[in-house]
């Protein structure tokens, strides 16, 4: 398919796992990228004319501003947002968090969206059309995870509201809510410190609690995931604005 022949999309968190397949599927539909991601992995896609590849840590405002501005410059506009960084740093009970690892887990998983749709939205104002997606969770209903849990219901909070202050002036906004998914090893982990036993098993518990919760008792593969991202950036979905889209095998999350 070619629903993103001369469409200009920018990809965070670009480098691995879900971001990665969606900077890859997005060029073979005939899109124009920018891949950004705080790792230089992300240099590893760049391809040319129809890809910039950018570091940026998108947990700052200037940042977030730099790479938008970096996009318009390239292309010209900017008429798909796919906000995807974020991810759970620790896996534990609430009461084992510390407070600055609270905050950073907020700081990862909704600052970057939150600072990317504000830098992006004057561009699509100015052009009178876009489409916003963020990439949330079904973790906002799971254990072991209240902070990053709390983070993605911020970023559910924020798509809703967003889509209806920007419906009447072209611009949609929507989420999907990842299940658990299937990827390769993080080649840059989240968290580099090694886990105890009882921590591995924390997180044990969450694969057995996102398996249980699931319909299809499966995790879902990474073109599971990206199909759902891609539908609600194409004009396929030109009718839907405001909706959080579970892609998590029948748990709504």
């Amino acid at each position: 398919m070619n629903r993103f022949d001369d469409k200009i999309a920018l990809v965070t968190g670009a480098a691995q796992g879900i971001g990665r397949r969606v900077v890859e599927r997005l060029l073979a539909e005939g899109a124009r990228v920018i891949a950004v991601d705080r790792s230089e992995l992300v240099f590893e896609l760049e391809q040319g004319e129809t890809l910039l590849a950018l570091t940026a840590d998108l947990e700052h405002y200037a940042d977030c501003q730099r790479v938008m501005a970096a996009a318009v410059e390239r292309f010209g506009r900017l008429d798909v947002l796919v906000n995807n960084v974020g991810g759970t740093i620790w896996a534990k009970p609430f009461e084992h968090y510390q407070a600055h690892e609270i905050e950073a887990e907020v700081r990862r998983s909704l600052f970057p969206t939150l600072w990317c749709c504000h830098a992006a939205l004057p561009y699509m104002l100015e052009q009178g059309r876009g489409a916003i997606v963020n990439v949330s969770s079904i973790a906002t209903r799971g254990v072991n995870r209240v902070p990053y849990g709390a983070a993605k219901g911020g970023v559910n909070a924020l798509t809703a509201c967003l889509a209806f202050e920007n419906a009447g002036r072209g611009i949609r906004v929507n989420a999907t809510a990842p299940g658990g998914t299937e990827a390769p090893p993080r080649r840059i982990p989240r968290n580099a410190a090694q886990q105890s036993e009882q921590e591995q098993g924390w997180y044990r518990q969450i694969v057995d609690q996102t398996i249980d919760s699931s319909l299809m008792k499966r995790y879902g593969t990474l073109d599971e995931q990206v199909g759902a991202i891609l539908f609600l950036a194409s004009d396929e979905a030109s009718y839907i604005t405001g909706t959080i889209l579970p892609v998590g095998g029948g748990d709504l999350g």
